[in-house]
């Protein structure tokens, strides 16, 4: 495997096609690795659906745009904090500002330029939910620093990696604010679920080099760990569910993304080198049956 190719990409050819530089900017900005937008896009298609206003397609193409590049945005802000981090990692040791390839001046560039783009999504939507996806902005400079401080950086990477959801549910309306916050507390549970899957594949290297994860605090127990993270993310969702429409029946949308959430838990094996991964990337249908049921339930 060419040494500059991320361990985990899905995209090998496309980005092995690239010139050195671009290939290393779209590797920096994890273009190779589109499973991290889609956990980012989906809580906004959450909130835009379950709103009740329709399909909202304009809307919906804004959020993607701005899913991918402040998720890249992000990913280039994580690699420069955490360039000396990733170095005495196996996996991230190839990351291009931890290698070398990338200097952190263009990284602060190309950071930049992401930037703008995600500013210019944020010029598409109302005012009020301007401010919300403004409001997120401390929360993000935050994240990288949480593995140094706490076991739990997939709770604040929840907080962060959620939050579209409210910006989506606010660029349609301000109402109900506890089925939203029932939304949102779900999401943030599903988050701890998967990244403490994705976190099993570090936890050598991390307990080694001193990084914290819920994968490393929960220990033998990380399939029960996760299965109620699981479990308590459905239940959130079956109450904004409950107090945005008081039908019992429309809980029942919710049975394909729990079924598959279900599986996750039953099938995911700590132990095996590629399980994990898989069942992280798993997360990006997961994430379409709850959107599917947001849209069922917000516009029945």
């Amino acid at each position: 495997m060419n040494e500059t190719i991320v361990p985990d990409t899905q995209h090998r050819g496309f980005v092995a096609r690239l010139p050195q530089v671009p290939r290393d900017l779209a590797q920096l900005a994890r273009f190779d690795r589109p499973i991290g937008w889609w956990l980012l896009f989906w809580p906004c298609a959450w909130g835009v659906w379950l709103a009740g206003a329709g399909w909202q397609v304009v809307l919906l193409g804004w959020l993607l745009i701005g899913s991918i590049a402040m998720r890249g945005a992000g990913c280039v802000y994580n690699d420069i904090v955490d360039a000396d981090l990733d170095r005495k990692v196996a996996r991230t040791a190839a990351r291009p500002v931890a290698s070398g390839r990338i200097s952190r001046k263009l990284a602060w560039a190309w950071l930049a330029f992401l930037s703008l783009i995600g500013l210019a999504v944020l010029f598409q939507l109302r005012l009020e939910a301007q401010a919300v996806a403004l409001a997120s902005l401390a929360l993000v400079a935050a994240y990288p620093f949480m593995k140094r401080i706490t076991w739990w950086p997939q709770a604040w990477l929840g907080l962060v990696f959620t939050w579209g959801a409210l910006v989506g549910w606010v660029a349609i309306r301000s109402d109900h604010v506890d089925a939203l916050a029932a939304l949102y507390a779900g999401a943030i549970c599903w988050v701890i679920g998967y990244d403490t899957i994705y976190a099993l594949q570090d936890r050598e290297d991390d307990a080694l080099v001193g990084i914290r994860s819920s994968a490393l605090r929960m220990g033998a127990q990380v399939k029960a760990g996760v299965g109620a993270f699981y479990a308590a993310a459905v239940a959130f969702w079956m109450l904004s569910f409950w107090l945005l429409r008081g039908d019992p029946f429309a809980l029942l949308a919710l049975a394909p993304a729990a079924v598959h959430l279900a599986w996750q838990v039953v099938t995911l094996d700590a132990e095996d080198a590629d399980n994990p991964l898989a069942r992280f990337r798993s997360n990006r249908l997961a994430g379409a049956l709850v959107a599917a049921a947001c849209f069922v339930v917000g516009n029945a």
